[in-house]
């Protein structure tokens, strides 16, 4: 599995594509902005984009969605409780005909690559982390050191922590793919993170 971070757009949302080697096919995770950057990075690795995740449907996350699904033909996933059809403007996605919702426990394929959708509300109400092998893309769910913000419409401090709680419950270590700022591990942030900490302790 290689993980390639590009940061686009105003804020720095770290859209991720996750590639299967051995068959060159991948997942883009979150593309939020500069659509040509996705695109470029694709063409130039010979990449097959067969799926568009997206964590939530904040306007940070999905601004290059239309583009590169237009582009590439891939399928785009999102979680029903963040497709607001347009009445918020913060989350102003709307899933593509094609597209499909998932939820908890979903589990999409791409070439030997398998994400596992984990719900976690609190940033918004259909937040999802998504879990494949030893990596954990937390969206805005998670960050190193602290967690997304819940003050913006359908955000939720107490589905917030029990979200982390459930990550923080993850049975072993994983590698943490955060949607801002740095990367870091599910251990570290279970002994340091005080959001992580506070909700251990519910």
């Amino acid at each position: 599995m290689l993980i390639k971070t590009i940061p686009v757009g105003q804020l720095e949302t770290n859209c991720y594509v996750v590639t299967d080697e051995e068959s060159l096919r991948c997942a883009v995770i979150d593309p939020g902005d500069e659509s040509n950057t996705i695109l470029d990075y694709l063409e130039e690795n010979h990449l097959r984009c067969e799926a568009i995740l997206l964590t939530h449907g904040h306007f940070d996350h999905v601004g290059a969605v239309e583009a590169v699904a237009e582009e590439t033909g891939a399928k785009v996933y999102l979680n029903r409780r963040d497709d607001t059809g347009g009445s918020d403007p913060h989350r102003p996605f709307t899933l593509p005909e094609g597209g499909s919702y998932y939820d908890e426990g979903d589990v999409i394929t791409v070439g030997a690559l398998r994400f596992t959708v984990i719900a976690t509300p609190g940033h918004t109400p259909g937040g999802v982390c998504l879990r494949c092998g030893e990596a954990l893309f937390t969206g805005d769910t998670l960050f190193r050191g602290s967690c997304g913000r819940t003050d913006l419409p359908g955000g939720d401090m107490d589905e917030e922590l029990r979200s982390l709680k459930k990550l923080c419950e993850l049975p072993g270590d994983y590698e943490v793919y955060p949607g801002h700022m740095d990367p870091s591990s599910l251990d570290r942030e279970r002994a340091l993170n005080y959001y992580c900490r506070q909700a251990m302790r519910m």
